[in-house]
């Protein structure tokens, strides 16, 4: 059991966002597949991060991005921001318009792109100004049960460490809490989340008389077995899974069931695969019509496929499909054959991108002074589309 605000959530479980993956579609797919195979849905699924200033002035395509199901509760919104102001326009544009149960705030972006204008994960080295940005939030929502939570790195490299008082100082300004992913900006997604630092945030935490608020961790869970290690070896309340999901929207019904001391569904099969795949571009049609619908499935299809029997054939002509007919005649050919009731050899591990560590590119003076409140230049214009 995991309580965020007034959420509880039977199964301690979040969906990490991930830009060009965790929309309404697959968040949809998501919930359908712990549904049918553990016959609840008990974790928080969040959507794709939405840039903050974006939001207020109503841009078309992050307005679209903020789409929900109408299933879906509690409508999980993340925020990306860098201006105290802006953070406090949206939110409250959230509460008054009753866009979303519950704000992520996003601290934790490595992207080069957002951390050369002081975003993301280079942000929280600025106490003040991450404490300012995290109060304008939570004074948004005050009077309403929408609660405020926070995601963040180690920090920027190994000399610049801001985890422990990230979560410090989100829990002073009110966040209900605060979610770490183990690696720093320096490291993106390559090597090996350091778990023990969400141990260290755990005990700090403690130790400030937080204790009752939720530490998540997030770095490396690719399978069940993961998450349950995770919590057991750093004492975190909850997990956030991102990559280890991608091509495998049925992991929650596995970590769920793991989680809450249940037997773990089996995997589905090559045949179950393929009706997965389907019903995930029909979703995506849905959303955003056929013909980018078919084509943003074309990027989930390694992934669908790790570790079952695709040929490359069979590979290359699902990366190029531009229909949900020729979709189906596809996938009809799989489903009747030798290969459909195979199960996956060796899926579990990495996905999606890892890249190499490397410098972190920072604005110019940025490590001077850790107390300077400057709101960082252009950096939430940059990705103003969503």
């Amino acid at each position: 059991m995991l309580r965020i605000g007034p959420f509880d959530l039977p199964s301690p479980v979040v969906l990490a966002p991930m830009a060009g993956v965790t929309n309404v579609a697959f968040r949809v797919l998501c919930r359908e597949q712990e549904l049918a195979r553990t016959g609840t849905v008990s974790g928080l699924y969040v959507c794709e991060m939405i840039t903050a200033r974006a939001l207020v002035e109503r841009n078309e395509k992050t307005l679209h991005m903020t789409t929900f199901d109408p299933q879906e509760n509690p409508r999980s919104m993340q925020l990306y921001t860098v201006d105290p102001d802006y953070t406090y326009r949206a939110a409250k544009m959230i509460v008054d318009e009753d866009m979303a149960d519950h704000i992520d705030m996003n601290f934790g972006c490595p992207v080069p792109k957002v951390t050369r204008r002081g975003g993301g994960s280079a942000l929280p080295y600025k106490r003040r100004l991450f404490r300012n940005i995290v109060a304008a939030a939570v004074r948004a929502t005050e009077g309403t049960n929408i609660p405020v939570t926070v995601k963040f790195r180690v920090g920027i490299d190994d000399e610049h460490h801001t985890h422990l008082d990230a979560g410090r100082i989100a829990a002073e300004e009110g966040a209900a809490a605060v979610a770490l992913h183990g690696r720093t900006a320096a490291q993106r997604y390559s090597g090996q989340a350091d778990w023990s630092q969400i141990a260290r945030l755990k005990e700090h935490m403690g130790a400030h008389g937080f204790d009752d608020v939720p530490v998540l961790g997030n770095g490396d869970i690719f399978a069940a077995s993961d998450a349950r290690r995770m919590m057991d070896q750093t004492g975190c309340d909850g997990v956030v899974v991102g990559r280890g999901c991608l091509g495998r929207p049925w992991l929650f019904a596995e970590l769920s069931a793991e989680l809450q001391g249940k037997e773990v569904p089996a995997p589905p099969t090559f045949a179950e695969v393929c009706d997965i795949m389907y019903r995930h571009a029909e979703l995506m049609c849905a959303h955003d019509g056929e013909y980018i619908g078919t084509r943003e499935l074309r990027k989930h299809i390694s992934w669908y496929l790790r570790g079952y029997p695709a040929g490359s054939g069979l590979r290359r002509s699902l990366a190029t499909v531009e229909s949900l007919a020729q979709l189906q005649s596809l996938l009809d050919d799989v489903r009747d054959s030798e290969v459909a009731t195979a199960l996956p050899n060796d899926a579990d591990g990495p996905r999606g991108r890892q890249g190499s560590a490397g410098k972190v590119t920072l604005p110019e003076g940025w490590l001077d002074d850790p107390e300077d409140e400057t709101v960082p230049h252009a950096a939430d214009i940059m990705s103003s589309g969503g």
